[in-house]
């Protein structure tokens, strides 16, 4: 499996707070099945302003280490790039880390209360310049969770989505795990990722999230896929290849 978002770098955000604790964050997703990592650390959240130049010497960095254990984890830098204006100019400076550092895809974090009326007009110059946001954990934005075709009509512009494991198992309250499993029925949903930021209380695991995902859905190679084949294609800077999104019409919905 692969993890394109996890915040297992020591002592830059919110994550890992010392290399021991990466060590552990590597090992749980080791045993978990995980084999490759995307290690995003925050940025221009205004709290942490992460740039190329500082996530990939500390990705090579732990990469070493992780070796040096004999942890058998392939690290790739990213970040998870809080929205604001400028998106492109701001990878261009190499200010925003893109997944890979590949200029294809980049994690896209919304503000938690609200969706900003720019942000069609960033996934637009986005995705005009060859780059796919991701937007991260949408079941938890207070906007999409009681109108889901908000993220509806931002997947339709060509964005993607990615669902946090502890959401859809649960963790995070019903209510969120309720949202998951409607942005999920409906295809609103691309990859599976764990967003952890611990060891323990919120570690890099992603099996329990698939076998829930493959229970909503009733196909486990499908709900498979979004830990697998399409977080493979977004590290190789491949379009993957993902299902039609539904339109949740508000008779379905079930708030």
């Amino acid at each position: 499996m692969i993890d394109i978002h996890c915040h297992i770098l020591p002592d830059m955000d919110d994550g890992a707070r010392s290399l021991e604790e990466s060590l552990e964050m590597a090992q749980r997703a080791v045993e978990d099945g995980i084999q490759e990592m995307v290690a995003t650390p925050h940025s221009l959240d205004g709290v942490y302003t992460h740039r190329v130049e500082d996530i990939v010497p500390a990705v090579k960095a732990l990469q070493e280490t992780l070796s040096e254990n004999r942890l058998d984890l392939k690290l790739h830098p990213g970040s998870d790039v809080h929205l604001a204006t400028h998106m492109v100019q701001r990878i261009e400076s190499r200010e925003a880390c893109t997944i890979n550092d590949a200029g294809k895809f980049i994690l896209l974090e919304l503000p938690s209360q609200m969706v900003p009326n720019g942000v069609k007009d960033e996934i637009f110059r986005l995705k005009l310049n060859g780059v796919t946001p991701i937007i991260t954990h949408p079941e938890r934005n207070a906007v999409i969770q009681h109108d889901p075709d908000v993220l509806y009509e931002l997947i339709q512009m060509g964005a993607l989505a990615q669902v946090t494991a502890m959401s859809l198992t649960g963790d995070f309250g019903e209510f969120i795990a309720r949202t998951s499993e409607i942005l999920v029925r409906h295809r609103l949903i691309h990859v599976i990722a764990t967003d952890a930021h611990s060891a323990q209380d919120r570690p890099p695991v992603l099996s329990g999230a698939i076998l829930k995902a493959a229970d909503i859905l009733k196909n486990y190679d499908e709900a498979l896929d979004m830990a697998t084949a399409i977080p493979a294609a977004i590290l190789s800077g491949r379009a993957p290849n993902v299902p039609e999104p539904i339109q949740v019409r508000r008779t379905s919905r079930a708030f």
